[in-house]
């Protein structure tokens, strides 16, 4: 325990990364659970209703769920966001920023990136699809695409942007 505490010590950084990717299975976990229970029962409703809008293109309803997809993405997006701002500020970063300042930069990352969640699964779903994925393995595999895209955009801006320290300097 002693060398992992050493190396922790040496290596903060490396070890923040860690710990954020770790700590946002939390909000993982809420996405999958969210994005399952939408398209296996919320939004059932919607899957051969086609949805086109803005960037948003769910209109080939075998491969993308049609507005079922979107608003399912959409919802797990939402949820997952939330839990993971309460976990990087106090867990990862460790953050004393106030909430009142630290709220209203992390809702426009959160919009930014319920955006591209929102966005993408028609595309990646659809391309799955169509490379020989089965069909109801394509949302699954469009969510890994999704958190992954998530954890490149929200770590640099949660670390320099959002959850610094009061007293650091702002990348922004």
């Amino acid at each position: 325990m002693k060398m992992i505490k050493q190396w922790i010590a040496d290596h903060p950084n490396i070890w923040e990364f860690i710990l954020f990717n770790i700590l946002s299975n939390c909000a993982t976990v809420t996405n999958f659970v969210v994005m399952w229970l939408c398209t296996g029962f919320v939004f059932t409703a919607f899957k051969t209703q086609p949805f086109q809008f803005f960037i948003f293109n769910y209109t080939n309803v075998e491969s993308d769920l049609g507005l079922c997809g979107f608003l399912s993405f959409l919802v797990a997006t939402a949820a997952a966001q939330t839990v993971n701002f309460f976990v990087q500020k106090n867990w990862v970063f460790k953050s004393n920023a106030q909430f009142a300042q630290a709220v209203p930069k992390y809702i426009v990352l959160a919009v930014v990136l319920v955006i591209i969640s929102a966005a993408l699964p028609a595309y990646s779903q659809a391309l799955f699809v169509n490379i020989g994925i089965p069909a109801a393995l394509a949302p699954t595999l469009a969510n890994i695409v999704n958190i992954v895209a998530q954890v490149v955009i929200s770590y640099p801006v949660m670390k320099f942007v959002i959850m610094k320290k009061d007293g650091q300097q702002s990348a922004a």
